[in-house]
């Protein structure tokens, strides 16, 4: 099966169509409870068929738990959610001429410094970047520093301190599908929208701008995205940020109900290297593939002498027979999972899923010692592991 992602950058204008005349669209207006009050048709002649408009004291103003719920998530974290323009220009070859594009993404204030938090591929290639508050006051925003292999870009403005409200940073660890989620940006330049869905599912993996590698752990969702919401919040109930709105799944370009989100526990590893340096300054372990079990993590594959293979950990293994009939030879392989290692604990915090394993190892630094706890025939085992730089 095919799989088709967007990246979320909304380019060119939007149109809205005007094709009916105001008796039309009068005429169409239908009410939430299904009746079409310009038409009642069946209603005796002389009888008065007019609604009822007398309001009732305190009608209208009653809302639902989920209805409450959903204004407080809105009013807690939309001053915190911003949009972001940008203008580009690009040199044609063959006509050599100057062409100029526009795109909009979404963004969140991270802190009163200024900072501003979005997708890499939302300001890629950009020569001007502006990023308008909720209170509609418009700032020039320059990039501080970005993450291509995980989507994830820093900006920063000139503005008060008291005009920017930080979004509240919540934890993407204990996030469990069929959780209500929410999403907050600007679909199509709509800046404020906010939709509503649940975690369809986690740990998705998709292919990263960087070549080779993959944006792995994500979190899905069937919370409308679409172009514009690419950089914009993932939030929780309580209007925290659980992740960050980075790709959909569709063949339009357009929502399918089909929506991926980068972890915010990732994002708090990168972000204050993206701050600090500019890129990230990545440490690797040379564990490439792991399975998930309910009894740790078990090593699929090792990095050919990398770290872990040269510090004696042992993944699966391949297991090639040759057999020959008269002058042909036959060869099969199989994959040998009974030697596998299976990782406990990572200097001594246990390790659950594949997302936190990634996670902890982005706490070190090059040439930083860690200590596996694995499980080996049976036998608990401690391997420290020196890691190199990515």
């Amino acid at each position: 099966m095919k799989r088709y992602l967007a990246f979320g950058c909304l380019m060119g204008l939007l149109g809205l169509a005007v094709g009916t005349s105001s008796s039309e669209w009068i005429n169409n207006l239908t009410h939430p409870s299904g009746i079409a009050y310009a038409v009642q048709p069946g209603v005796a002649a002389g009888v008065d068929s007019s609604p009822n408009w007398e309001v009732r004291p305190g009608a209208g103003n009653s809302l639902t738990p989920e209805e409450q719920t959903n204004i407080y998530v809105y009013e807690h974290a939309n001053p915190s959610v911003v949009n972001i323009n940008t203008r580009s220009v690009q040199i044609d070859r063959f006509f050599m001429m100057q062409r100029e594009s526009e795109g909009s993404g979404s963004g969140a204030i991270i802190d009163k410094s200024g900072h501003i938090l979005t997708n890499s591929h939302v300001v890629d290639g950009a020569n001007e970047v502006e990023v308008t508050l909720a209170s509609n006051k418009t700032y020039t925003a320059v990039l501080i520093g970005e993450d291509k292999e995980h989507d994830i870009a820093v900006l920063k403005i000139q503005a008060p301190s008291k005009e920017l409200t930080p979004i509240v940073l919540g934890t993407s660890e204990n996030v469990r599908v069929g959780q209500r989620v929410y999403v907050l940006g600007n679909p199509f330049g709509w800046d404020g929208t906010l939709t509503t869905g649940i975690v369809s599912s986690l740990n998705r993996d998709l292919p990263s701008r960087v070549p080779g590698r993959a944006m792995k752990s994500l979190i899905q969702t069937d919370a409308a995205m679409n172009p514009g919401n690419s950089g914009g919040p993932l939030l929780s109930t309580n209007g925290e940020m659980l992740g960050m709105c980075v790709a959909i799944a569709t063949k339009t370009g357009q929502n399918a109900g089909v929506g991926f989100a980068i972890p915010i526990d990732r994002i708090k590893m990168i972000v204050p290297e993206l701050i600090e340096h500019g890129h990230v300054v990545r440490a690797d372990i040379g564990i490439t593939h792991v399975m998930e079990t309910e009894s740790g993590l078990v090593v699929a594959r090792l990095a050919p002498n990398g770290p872990a293979e040269r510090a004696g950990l042992q993944g699966f293994r391949r297991v090639v027979q040759r057999r020959q009939q008269g002058p042909v030879i036959y060869e099969t392989e199989t994959v040998d999972r009974s030697h596998a290692d299976r990782i406990l604990a990572v200097d001594g915090e246990a390790i659950r899923t594949g997302a936190r394993f990634l996670d902890k190892i982005l706490e070190y630094k090059p040439g930083e010692v860690v200590y596996l706890t694995i499980l080996r025939d049976g036998q608990q085992l401690e391997i420290p592991v020196t890691l190199v730089e990515e």
